[in-house]
């Protein structure tokens, strides 16, 4: 169990900046994940922004934190709301998030805490303080002015997946955007961001220093190895991200291989069901309604079967640390005429990225060797090093904050192009508070 004290072992300052607005990162500063960011003014008006872990092997979890009335969570990945029952059932703090953002977070957080009980990670919250969350959230559409502690905000989209927002603050003296994780990009599901001008910029750096392959030479090579591989008999798995990415994928393949026999698996279905809800969030829900009709849903041991027969079975987890994943490749892994493609991120420790160095695959306990052909393809919806330096140029802050990056592989490449162009650039550490007057 992961132990905190509510309100007493927290390493936030107990009073409010003397000017200015404070920022303190619990987590996700120097780092990518794990985020939570607290602001203050003077007049000590605090919030914090996101409250996630990283459920990596081991996972990582942010430093506690303090008393907190609110809490903005820009959307429903685990590393950004994966503590945020804890703040509800220790501070009754309340939620601020899209309408999407707070239908999905139920099935997230019951994921975690199922996977949880699986593994044998430790928790801070228990199935109990879900309920509790539930209760406290108060929601916001896209664009619809709303004030909290005596500040007017607003949300924009971020167009990293549906529901995912900026959050966008005007305080005593500053004008300030939160991006959360974000794309100026568009995405089969979603519409790019837009930059909004503001004097204090915090903006994700996960891919500085890295630029996205064209996407239509990404979905060129996709295409080609899927026809590949199904010409000589063999399925195609495509491990995929739940939220955002399965829905994706669908989308892709719809487009452009409707000739296919495509299954799919996995919680991403009935996150589908929660996006197709709500079609002012998505960038086209007739899209989207079209490919889910087309496409297969699994949702019987006999469908499973039936998969196995398919040309592609799009199925979580995105990472092959489980799922139905993890049964489709222990059936498929026996003929070498089938193929895994994954498209996405493997993080250090995950099943995929022990795939890509081993060619094995824990399988229920047991490492087991992978002779399949594998194929990694970037679907990413964050931003590439030219968008987030473009995005900042347009955005035209005073005081830009990078956060949400690696401050070995990634950050270091924005800190020098922003700096060069003129910007006050910080990059923040976990656990330091600054100011900015």
């Amino acid at each position: 169990m992961v132990f905190y004290s509510p309100g007493r072992t927290s390493n936030y300052p107990d009073y409010p900046p003397p000017q200015g607005i404070r920022y303190h990162f619990l987590g996700g500063a120097n780092e990518v994940g794990n985020v939570g960011c607290v602001f203050e003014d003077r007049f000590g008006n605090r919030s914090l922004l996101d409250y996630g872990l990283t459920p990596s092997d081991p996972p990582r979890y942010p430093n506690e934190s303090p008393r907190i009335k609110n809490t903005v969570v820009t959307h429903s990945h685990i590393d950004h709301i994966g503590m945020v029952p804890w703040l509800c059932s220790n501070y009754n703090s309340k939620i601020h998030g899209t309408p999407l953002t707070a239908k999905i977070s139920r099935l997230v957080w019951n994921d975690c805490y199922k996977v949880s009980r699986i593994e044998g990670y430790p928790l801070t919250w228990d199935k109990r303080d879900i309920d509790t969350s539930l209760d406290l959230w108060n929601t916001h559409k896209f664009n619809e002015k709303w004030e909290m502690e005596n500040w007017d905000c607003t949300f924009r989209k971020a167009g990293h997946i549906p529901g995912a927002a900026m959050l966008k603050v005007n305080t005593e003296n500053h004008k300030i955007l939160f991006t959360g994780d974000f794309d100026s990009r568009d995405s089969p599901l979603t519409k790019g961001a837009s930059p909004e001008k503001c004097d204090i910029l915090f903006i994700e750096g996960t891919y500085g220093g890295k630029n996205h392959p064209d996407k239509n030479d990404t979905i060129k090579e996709f295409k080609e190895h899927i026809v590949r591989v199904t010409d000589r008999g063999g399925t195609v798995l495509i491990p995929a991200f739940a939220n955002g990415r399965t829905q994706d994928i669908v989308m892709t393949l719809h487009k452009h291989l409707p000739e296919l026999d495509v299954h799919v698996d996995g919680m991403g279905k009935a996150i589908a069901k929660l996006q197709m809800e709500h079609p002012d969030e998505l960038r086209s829900v007739e899209d989207l309604e079209s490919a889910w009709k087309w496409s297969r849903r699994v949702s019987s041991k006999s469908d499973k079967r039936k998969a196995l027969d398919s040309d592609c079975i799009v199925s979580t987890s995105g990472m092959l640390d489980g799922g139905p994943s993890i049964w489709y490749l222990n059936r498929l892994r026996h003929d070498t005429r089938n193929s895994i493609v994954l498209t996405g991120y493997q993080a250090p420790g995950s099943g995929g990225n022990m795939l890509l160095d081993e060619k094995k695959v824990n399988i229920w306990g047991n490492k087991t060797r992978i002779d399949l052909e594998v194929k990694q393809l970037s679907f990413s919806t964050h931003a590439g090093h030219n968008e987030i330096v473009k995005f900042v140029e347009d955005c035209d802050p005073e005081n830009v904050v990078i956060y949400h990056s690696d401050p070995e592989t990634a950050r270091p490449h924005l800190d020098s192009d922003l700096l060069k162009l003129g910007f006050n650039v910080e990059s923040p550490m976990n656990g330091d508070s600054h100011i900015i007057d």
